[in-house]
């Protein structure tokens, strides 16, 4: 391996505009990497512990050699054989750690605590950074590009030498003074994207000519294009509606008006009666649990809506006392609820943005894994009586600008593998 005494790369040429190679850590499902591939990065390996998603990825990705594990027990593999394949120096490296263990809290108070003697409970998917650290500072890339979560400015991890520290401090001494680079807060929807989601874009390079633009002032990542309120030439950000105009109707009333024989994953699931009615009378913008009586010899609009307070322990509790019969007839609301063992109804425990339409002419909220379902966070259709469809959910993601294959590949499952 051509490495110099300190265990990095050396002797490689620097890296040619017709071959910018890339290794993709964490790479998922490989979403994300159609998107550097489309720029004209040519990925020679790449890394993902879960075999359904590495399955994925290779399917996309059929050229590039995949490594399915966890990456510390991969990490000198990955060296090895980007090391053989190489010719000219790594040009990127793409490092999307695990988000769930991230810290919201203030990075003031963590290191307060830590300075009072209090170790804070730490997440050990935290430290996966550090493998991937080995694996940056051993192939020496001309760029590399961390994308997470914001809470990632405030996460502390203990180092390899037992100290707890913040990971951006970590990843910028690791580096060492050869890169520059800083990390930057983003909006998607000020790049245009149809959704609402901030995340943490942490840029790193020892391209000449890009430490040249950053010591002048320039960032390292692009300049927003769009934005709320736009100034600058930038355009207005792009809405939900706006976004999925063009898809046909579906209803969640029956499996018949609920999907579309002739679009691939525009289907929605079938809401069970009560549901279908809580949806139906939500009005845009708004959550279920704020509907108002729907009684036609009635029709009043006056009961209280619902809410959140914090507890004596500080804890968000949405209220368990909002009606769920209207105060002037007595009728049953069409709001969230759950049946006691006796019979009576109670108000729906969950978020007050549960069983909530989407404002149309905003970029959708952040989508999550639980897009399909209606009782999460804001995920219904802004005017229609259902939630998206997985077709129109890839459009807001932007997966569908590109080419990406879903199967068939062969998935784990508790009996073994199958074909879908």
């Amino acid at each position: 391996m051509p490495c110099s005494k300190n265990g990095r790369m050396s002797g490689r040429g620097r890296p040619t505009r017709e071959r910018r190679l890339g290794v993709s850590l964490f790479c998922g499902s490989g979403i994300g990497d159609v998107g550097f591939r489309a720029a004209g990065v040519e990925f020679i390996a790449m890394c993902e512990i879960d075999p359904n998603r590495s399955s994925l990825a290779s399917l996309n990705f059929p050229e590039v050699e995949q490594f399915t594990g966890d990456i510390w027990k991969c990490r000198e593999r990955i060296v090895e054989h980007s090391t053989n394949v190489l010719r000219d120096e790594l040009w990127l490296i793409t490092c999307t750690a695990p988000c769930q263990g991230m810290s919201k809290n203030g990075k003031g108070t963590l290191l307060r605590n830590i300075r009072d003697g209090k170790r804070p409970k730490l997440d050990p998917r935290n430290r996966l950074i550090l493998p991937a650290l080995d694996v940056i500072s051993t192939l020496r890339p001309w760029w590399v590009v961390f994308e997470n979560v914001v809470e990632m400015q405030n996460t502390i991890i203990e180092d390899n030498h037992g100290r707890m520290r913040l990971i951006l401090d970590i990843i910028e001494d690791t580096l060492g003074d050869e890169y520059v680079g800083s990390a930057h807060c983003i909006e998607v929807a000020d790049y245009g994207v149809p959704q609402r989601r901030q995340r943490l874009i942490t840029a790193y390079t020892r391209d000449p000519i890009a430490i040249d633009r950053f010591r002048a002032g320039i960032p390292l990542i692009p300049p927003a294009t769009h934005s709320k309120m736009p100034c600058r030439g930038q355009q207005v950000w792009v809405s939900i509606a706006e976004a999925i105009a063009d898809f046909p109707h579906l209803d969640a009333v029956t499996k018949q008006k609920a999907e579309h024989s002739e679009l691939p994953f525009h289907r929605v699931p079938v809401l069970e009666p009560k549901k279908y009615k809580w949806v139906q009378h939500t009005p845009p913008a708004k959550s279920a649990f704020d509907n108002q009586c729907v009684n036609p010899d009635c029709g009043w609009d006056g009961n209280p809506k619902h809410g959140a307070s914090h507890n004596a322990d500080g804890i968000n509790q949405a209220h368990k006392t909002t009606p769920l019969y209207c105060e002037r007839c007595g009728s049953l609301l069409p709001r969230p609820y759950t049946m006691e063992a006796d019979g009576t109804l109670r108000i729906m425990s969950g978020f007050t943005s549960a069983y909530k339409r989407m404002s149309g002419d905003l970029p959708a909220p952040t989508l999550t894994r639980n897009v399909s379902y209606a009782c999460s966070d804001q995920k219904l259709h802004p005017t229609q009586n259902r939630v998206l469809s997985l077709a129109e959910a890839m459009r807001l993601q932007t997966i569908s600008d590109y080419e990406y294959k879903w199967g068939p590949v062969e998935l784990s499952s508790g009996r073994g593998t199958k074909v879908r």
